[in-house]
């Protein structure tokens, strides 16, 4: 059975509108302007970024009136503004969307929405306390798509779910988060000491700025940026929370470029629930198909790109031809006549069924906003999404098999 995303129905209007400033219009950020600009509601009124560049380009985006600043903090002081739209590095993130919500604006923050286990619980209390909407920019978790995904999972369709693999690989420079350099880079240019944050000191490097990624200081490697997305989207459809253990393999394998991250990593991690979670990236080979499997003991959902696909477990005859070989003739020929009269086995054929694409996960902040509705991706779904990743850092890092407690929001070895 094939699920295909039919095109989205046009969005509804949404009755007034909310002013944004956008800190951080690197690639992400560039993204995330492009995709408020079609929500109806949304303005963006100002940006902040530490390279020159990005201030230049977000006025090709959004007007050469809007309010441009290289402390982000400009924007927190405008009172113009009431959302902001956070697309740092990853270890930017806490500072600024503690900084954003005590200054009484809506957040919205690209996953991961933590650099360390840490500082999801600091977050989550900074959000509730500000009343205000922290919604996490993980896409699929408001998608039409994982919403099917989890009504079939909830109908019993797939039988009792054990196992859960997902992937996500590609096999080129910019899949490895090696950019080009913009050839004006330099420190005129670029705002270095307000980017370290709170990494150590050292020299200026364009490198590490622009593919900040690939560097454990910023990042949190490729389970951060890759699986945080399919933990978000198999939370939701599992009805899960968090995974209780995980262990990891991988390391730097092709792109040896002074990187510290690793550019394959491979993670099991088990869930309280009683199912486990085979996740994997490499970022030198593309062969194996981007997508998440979840196999249960009647059938297996297929959720990969815009389409889900429902397999069939094949139909199995009781009798037992292999098992049966160590009987006598007689004895097998015996019992094998019991089962003469059964049905062959077969195997089920796939059908297509459509699903209509919903709205986006911008438009669902705007509505959120506006409407006085809970996040539809809110701090804590964030952070044990992120959680799950940091876990299978620290397992890959130490070497161990990592434990995580979701209510003290501990990892242990």
């Amino acid at each position: 059975m094939v699920f295909s995303l039919k095109g989205a129905a046009p969005a509804p209007a949404i009755k007034d509108t909310v002013n944004i400033g956008f800190i951080g219009s690197g690639i992400r950020g560039k993204q995330l302007i492009e995709e408020f600009q079609a929500v109806p509601g949304a303005r963006g009124i100002a940006l902040a970024d530490l390279y020159d560049g990005c201030l230049e380009r977000g006025k090709e985006q959004l007007g050469d009136k809007i309010q441009i600043a290289k402390d982000y903090r400009a924007l927190l002081d405008n009172k113009d503004i009431e959302a902001v739209v956070i697309a740092t590095p990853d270890h930017l993130h806490e500072r600024i969307t503690l900084d954003a919500l005590a200054a009484g604006k809506h957040v919205y923050v690209e996953k991961p929405m933590t650099w360390s286990v840490a500082e999801g619980p600091r977050i989550i209390a900074a959000a509730a306390k500000s009343g205000k909407v922290l919604q996490v920019g993980s896409q699929a978790k408001t998608s039409a798509l994982t919403a099917k995904a989890k009504e079939l999972i909830a109908s019993g369709a797939l039988g009792k779910v054990n196992m859960i693999r997902m992937g996500n690989n590609r096999n080129n420079a910019e899949g490895a988060w090696v950019y080009p350099i913009p050839p004006d880079a330099s420190t005129k240019t670029i705002d270095w000491p307000r980017f370290l944050g709170k990494a150590s000191k050292r020299p200026f490097d364009a490198a590490q700025f622009f593919r900040w990624r690939c560097w454990w200081d910023y990042s949190a490697g490729v389970a951060g940026d890759l699986f945080v997305h399919q933990f978000t989207q198999m939370h939701e459809f599992m009805g899960s929370k968090a995974p209780k253990s995980a262990v990891s393999q991988g390391g730097i394998f092709k792109w040896k470029d002074g990187r510290t991250v690793p550019d394959i990593m491979n993670s099991l991690l088990e869930y309280p629930e009683g199912f486990l979670v085979d996740v994997y990236v490499s970022q030198a080979n593309s062969f194996a198909p981007r997508g998440i499997l979840v196999m249960g003991d009647q059938a297996t959902l297929q959720v990969e790109n815009r389409k889900l696909t429902l397999i069939p477990e094949p139909k199995q005859s009781e009798a037992q031809f292999y098992g049966s070989m160590n009987f006598p003739k007689r004895l097998r020929d015996e019992y094998l006549a019991k089962y003469a009269n059964d049905p062959k086995p077969d195997r089920p054929q796939p059908k297509e069924i459509a699903v209509e694409a919903g709205q986006s996960h911008n438009w669902h902040f705007i509505d959120s906003i506006v409407n006085s509705k809970p996040s539809r991706e809110n701090a804590e779904e964030g952070h044990f999404a992120a959680a799950a990743a940091h876990l299978c850092n620290m397992a890959y890092r130490k070497g161990a098999r990592m434990t995580f407690d979701p209510l003290s929001g501990k990892i242990r070895s």
